[in-house]
């Protein structure tokens, strides 16, 4: 380790994703599973907006707290889904991982706690090391729903948050109406943040979206752009919860992030307008494509949301040999344990062009086959 670094900097290792995307580099045609990002383009309505704003010369700073139109335009969709709370207020953030962390770094003092679930979005734990937090992972296998009481045993006097994420990274199974309801409850009645990943809110595909804010007023939401309008590069998200909690974090923003990019806000405000349900039906498709595709070869949990699966490993390999079986057959996928502490499954990204997807299916029945 190079002398000037930091020692938080050792605890976490992204050379796993890294690795996709060079062996994908590498290949003449991969069939690629291991994106995370739609691959239907930014609609055109959106780089219009983004493009007339850039010639209007609005590229300077905004507001920290994001442009006034597109946090009421905000403020005014959630109140409408889930009912106005008089103390709870919005901010844009540069993207969903700059709210995640701003929240940790405002939130979370060296040794305080952090629970959340396994498997688990890669950026869960170095975010958490990060701002001097504890990790307290909870065990979901088999079927990645969370069990409330499992998280009750798990509070102790120094947990001070709880991160949901639902539809799930890397399983796309969404949260049970029970089980998000308790956790609400739970968290309510030990005054712990809870902290609502829904970025992918949009692709709910078997039930209407959910939030644990139905239940628990006090939870900490954050969503942005990057999934259900293709913006991954854009940078555009925001995160709602109490006043106190959100003034803290524009603070915090000030002095790190600044803001998000002033043409992309713009662009933002368009998106809200446009109807997203004729793409997010296609990766319904797609999800029942890959389900039907791996039944019989794979033990697979249906996802119910985003645009992942993640089939079990053949029993007695594990995910490095699986991984390079994949690559065998000019097929990229990531390893479980990149999301989790168990080297038990691996994860499928469908979000994917047909031919892309059909032509994953035979390679992975192949494998499959030996």
């Amino acid at each position: 380790m190079h002398p000037w670094l930091a020692q938080r900097t050792a605890g976490f290792d992204s050379s796993g994703i890294r690795k996709m995307f060079a062996l994908g580099a590498q290949m003449r045609d991969p069939i690629n599973l291991s994106i995370g990002q739609p691959d239907f383009p930014v609609p055109a309505a959106v780089k219009d907006e983004i493009c007339r704003n850039v010639q209007a010369d609005r590229n300077g700073y905004t507001a920290t707290e994001g442009i006034l139109d597109l946090r009421k335009k905000l403020e005014g969709l959630i109140d409408t889904q889930w009912g106005h709370h008089p103390n709870r207020r919005l901010m844009v953030s540069s993207g969903t991982s700059g709210a995640l962390n701003l929240a940790l770094m405002a939130l979370i003092n060296p040794g305080d706690e952090v629970i959340y679930f396994d498997p688990y979005f890669v950026m869960y734990p170095a975010l958490v090391e990060l701002a001097g937090g504890v990790s307290v992972q909870i065990d979901t296998y088999p079927d990645f729903q969370i069990d409330v009481e499992k998280v009750r045993a798990a509070i102790t006097p120094k947990t001070k948050m709880i991160i949901l994420n639902s539809p799930s990274n890397p399983t796309g199974v969404c949260c049970s109406e029970e089980a998000m309801r308790g956790l609400a409850l739970l968290a309510q009645e030990k005054n712990i943040c809870l902290v609502s990943d829904e970025i992918y809110s949009h692709f709910h595909f078997d039930s209407p979206a959910l939030s644990p804010l139905k239940w628990n007023p006090d939870t900490l939401v954050i969503d942005g752009f990057s999934k259900s309008y293709a913006m991954t590069g854009l940078r555009v998200g925001f995160v709602h919860g109490p006043a106190e909690v959100i003034d803290t974090l524009a603070k915090l923003q000030q002095f790190t992030y600044v803001c998000a990019p002033a043409p992309m806000q713009w662009g933002a405000i368009t998106a809200l307008d446009l109807d997203m349900h004729a793409e997010i039906d296609r990766y319904r498709q797609k999800r029942d494509t890959l389900v039907a595709g791996l039944q019989g070869y794979y033990q697979l949990t249906v996802p119910g949301g985003a645009f992942y699966a993640f089939p079990k490993l053949p029993d007695g390999c594990s995910g490095e040999e699986f991984l390079e079986r994949a690559i065998a057959h000019e097929l990229l996928i990531i390893p479980g344990n990149i999301f989790s502490r168990s080297d038990s499954h691996f994860r499928i990204s469908y979000a994917v062009d047909d031919r892309t997807l059909d032509r994953g299916i035979a390679a992975l029945q192949k494998i499959a086959r030996g």
